[in-house]
């Protein structure tokens, strides 16, 4: 079996409960993914460093699942401007407004509530 690679998660900033207030700390996670040398190759554009490749897809799939933001995304992957995230979406396919958004504005648009179900 062939290590993909070791993808170490960069120093995020990460509240500390029990504390008067709160207060910050950073924390780095490491990852190792092991996989067998027959899917090594198709799992992998030729020559993408597979840490990168591995981290833009976790991130990818949790911005698509709405669990990070663009913020958050951008800060993650050491993207500069939210312009540069724009191009980073588009090569990868991922619309920031989507039909279904469109469906919820649309139908939010009649009752005149916003997404946590208050007034507009």
């Amino acid at each position: 079996m062939a290590a993909i690679s070791q993808l170490s998660l960069p120093n995020l900033m990460l509240p500390a409960f029990g504390l008067p207030g709160i207060s910050w700390y950073a924390k780095n996670m490491e990852i190792t993914v092991k996989v067998p040398d027959d899917f090594a190759a198709p799992l992998l554009p030729p020559g993408e460093d597979p840490a990168r490749a591995a981290l833009e897809a976790l991130a990818l799939q949790a911005f698509r699942e709405r669990r990070l933001t663009g913020f958050q995304l951008r800060t993650l992957l050491g993207i500069a401007s939210r312009y540069e995230l724009d191009g980073f979406l588009k090569e990868h396919a991922i619309e920031k407004y989507t039909a279904e958004d469109f469906e919820y504005d649309l139908e939010t648009l009649s009752t005149g509530l916003d997404k946590a179900g208050h007034p507009a």
